[in-house]
C-alpha cells in the first residue's frame, strides 16, 4: 500500500482510492506507471524506464506514454503539475512525500529491477509467516525454495540441462572524455545516456550502470561482477571531428568487440552529432550481441575471420553489388546467392538472404509479373522456415518486416518492424519501412517522422538514400514540394540509378514552380526506365488507404502534365 497526497494505491487489490475513499478508475498501464513513480518518488525516471518498464518487450511511440501521465495527473486532480513534474531533459518526478505498509493479507509486490529502485521495507520480528513460522526461518525456506527454483531456470549460459536461458547482463561503464574540448565531459555523459537507453530497449538482455569512481580505470580488472558483457570506451576529438570508441568485453576480459565512429559537426547540431556518435556503436553493437546471443556459440573477437565462410562471402558479395541499385547489379546478386545457396541447401542465413533480395527486386519492379509471383512465394517460404528457426534473429526479423511491406501488408509489417527495432533500436533499415507502410495508410506525418528518426540515427549508412528519399516522398504526398527537393536531391547523389527517385524529383520541382528543373528529372527517370508510362508507373493498390491513393493519383497527373506519357 502506498500512501501520498490523502490517494491510497493498494496494490494488491490493483486500485487507487481517493481522500474520500471512493476508488479513482485507472487503465492497467496508467495503474503501472503510477505504482512506478510511487515506488521512486523524490527520484527523476527518464522516459525511456518509463516506457521499459511499463511496455517490456513492446516497441510503443511516445504518445502512450503521454496519455498515461495525463491520466495520471487527471486521477490525481494535478493540473498545476505539482505532483508528477516534468524536469527538463531527463524525465518525470513524482514529488510527493510518499509512505507505505504492508498488507498482511498479501504476497510481498515484486518491485522493477533498477539500481536506485526504492528499498522493500524489513519484515517486523512479530510478522507472523505461514504455518506458524517465524520471519527468519521461513525466509531460510523460501530463500532455499527460491535457488532450486532459480536452478531450475537459469540459463544455459551457466551450464547443460538447464530449462530457460536467462536475459544476459550489459553493464555500461561511463565513456571517459579524452578530447580536451571544454565541452567533451557533456558529450560523454550525453552519449553514455544515449547508449545505456538505447541498449535498455533491447528484449533479451538487461542493462545496468556503474558509476566510475574517481581514482579508477576502465579496465578488464575493475569490471563489475556477475556481467555477462561490460560496454566501456572513450569519446576523443580531432580537429572538429568527434569520434567515439567502444569496445563489448567479456567475463574473461576478451573484447568481442570494438566499434568506433566519427562524426563532422558540420550542419550539425550537439542533439544530433550525439544521437549519430550513440547509434553509430550501438546499431554494430546491437547487431553483435545479437548474433552471439543466437548463435550460442563464440564467434571470434571483433567477429572477423581470416578465411570467410563460403556462406558469408556470397552475402558480402551480393551485399555489396545490390547496394549500387541497378538492374544488372541485382541479377548478378541474385545468381550469387543462389549459387551460395545451392552449394549450403540448409544455410538460414544465405536463405534469407536470397529473400531479401527478391523482396528488393519485387519493389524495383524488376521482375515480370509472373517471376514476380514466383519470387514473392519462395521468398515468403523462405522467410517463414528461417522464423520458425530464429524467431529472435535481426536478419529474419529485418526481411520479413521487408516481405510484408514489399507484398502490401502494412499493418502487419509495422508490428514485424516493430520487433525488428526490439533488437537493435537503431536499425534504419526497418525504421524506413514503418515509415514506407505509414504512406501507404496514409499517415504522412508519422511517416515523415520516421524517417527523420532513421536520418538522426543514419545506420546503416549504406542505406541512407532509402530514408532519404523515404522522406522526400512522404513530404511530396503532404504537398510540400519545396521540402521535398532536398531530401530527394540528397537521395539521388548517393544512388542515381533508381529511375523512381527522378519521377518524384521530377514531381516536387513542378510542384515547387520550377518546370524546366522537372522536365530534365523526367528525362532522366525515362533514360533509366524506358517505357515507363502513367499505367506502370503506379505502385500496387491492394490495401492502400484511400488518402494515400488520392494523393499518389495526384502525383502521377502531375507527371503527366510534365510529360509522362498516358500509356
Amino acid at each position: 500500500m502506498f500512501r501520498f497526497a490523502g490517494f491510497e494505491l493498494d496494490l494488491r487489490r490493483a486500485e487507487l482510492r481517493g481522500p474520500d475513499g471512493g476508488v479513482v478508475k485507472l487503465r492497467p498501464k496508467t495503474f503501472e506507471m503510477l505504482r512506478l513513480f510511487a515506488a521512486n518518488a523524490g527520484r527523476v525516471v527518464s522516459k525511456q524506464e518509463l516506457m521499459q518498464a511499463v511496455w517490456p518487450n513492446v516497441y510503443v511511440g511516445e504518445d502512450s506514454l503521454f496519455q498515461c501521465i495525463r491520466e495520471i495527473r487527471t486521477a490525481l486532480g494535478d493540473d498545476k503539475r505539482q505532483l508528477l513534474k516534468v524536469i527538463s531533459g531527463r524525465g518525470y518526478l513524482f514529488d510527493a512525500e510518499v509512505t507505505t505498509e504492508q498488507d498482511s493479507a498479501a504476497a510481498p509486490v515484486d518491485e522493477p529491477s533498477s539500481e536506485t529502485a526504492a528499498p522493500t521495507p524489513p519484515i517486523p520480528a512479530t510478522y507472523r509467516m505461514p504455518f506458524g513460522l517465524r520471519a527468519p526461518a521461513a525466509l531460510a525456506i523460501v530463500a532455499v525454495l527460491g535457488t532450486i527454483v532459480g536452478l531450475a531456470f537459469a540459463s544455459p549460459i551457466f551450464g547443460p540441462g538447464l530449462a530457460v536461458k536467462r536475459a544476459p547482463t550489459v553493464v555500461v561503464m561511463p565513456f571517459t572524455d579524452a578530447s580536451g574540448d571544454q565541452h567533451g565531459a557533456g558529450m560523454a555523459a550525453g552519449v553514455t545516456d544515449g547508449l545505456i537507453e538505447g541498449l535498455a530497449r533491447i528484449a533479451n538482455i538487461r542493462v545496468v550502470t556503474r558509476p566510475l569512481s574517481a581514482n579508477s580505470t576502465q579496465t578488464a580488472a575493475t569490471r563489475p561482477d556477475g556481467a555477462d558483457f561490460v560496454v566501456q570506451g572513450e569519446l576523443g576529438k580531432s580537429g572538429t571531428s568527434w569520434t567515439l570508441q567502444a569496445r563489448l568485453i567479456r567475463p574473461d576480459g576478451e573484447v568481442a568487440q570494438a566499434v568506433s565512429h566519427t562524426v563532422n559537426p558540420r550542419d550539425m547540431d550537439a542533439p544530433l552529432q550525439r544521437s549519430r556518435l550513440v547509434a553509430g556503436v550501438g546499431h554494430p553493437m546491437a547487431v553483435r550481441l545479437n548474433a552471439i546471443l543466437e548463435s550460442g556459440a563464440r564467434p571470434p573477437a571483433n567477429g572477423t575471420n581470416a578465411s570467410l565462410s563460403g556462406a558469408k562471402a556470397a552475402i558480402e558479395q551480393a551485399t555489396a553489388s545490390i547496394n549500387q541499385t541497378t538492374r544488372e547489379r541485382f541479377a548478378a546478386s541474385q545468381t550469387m546467392l543462389e549459387q551460395a545457396l545451392a552449394a549450403e541447401p540448409d544455410s538460414i542465413d544465405i536463405a534469407v538472404a536470397l529473400a531479401a533480395l527478391k523482396l528488393r527486386g519485387i519493389q524495383m519492379v524488376w521482375y515480370s509479373p509472373e517471376d514476380s509471383a514466383k519470387a514473392e512465394s519462395t521468398a515468403k517460404a523462405a522467410l517463414e522456415r528461417a522464423l520458425k528457426a530464429r524467431p529472435n534473429h535481426i536478419p529474419v526479423l529485418e526481411a520479413y518486416c521487408r516481405f510484408l511491406n514489399a507484398t502490401n501488408h502494412f499493418i502487419e509489417s509495422l508490428v514485424a518492424c516493430a520487433r525488428t527495432l526490439s533488437f537493435d533500436p537503431w536499425n534504419g533499415l526497418a525504421l524506413y519501412h514503418i515509415g514506407l507502410a505509414k504512406i501507404q495508410l496514409g499517415r504522412f506525418e508519422e511517416a515523415l517522422e520516421t524517417f527523420k528518426e532513421a536520418d538522426r540515427y543514419d545506420t546503416p549508412q549504406v542505406s541512407r538514400w532509402t530514408w532519404l528519399l523515404g522522406a522526400g516522398w512522404a513530404n511530396l504526398m503532404l504537398k510540400r514540394g519545396a521540402d521535398a527537393v532536398p531530401w530527394i536531391e540528397r537521395s539521388i547523389a548517393i544512388t542515381p540509378a533508381t529511375g523512381r527517385s527522378h519521377y518524384l524529383l521530377a514531381a516536387a520541382y513542378q510542384l515547387s514552380g520550377r518546370p524546366d528543373e522537372a522536365k530534365a528529372a523526367m528525362a532522366k527517370g525515362n533514360a533509366l526506365r524506358p517505357g515507363t508510362n502513367a499505367v506502370n508507373i503506379r505502385t500496387p493498390t491492394k490495401n492502400v488507404s484511400p488518402v494515400a491513393l488520392a494523393v499518389g493519383e495526384e502525383i502521377v497527373r502531375t507527371l503527366v502534365a510534365i510529360g509522362l506519357p498516358e500509356r
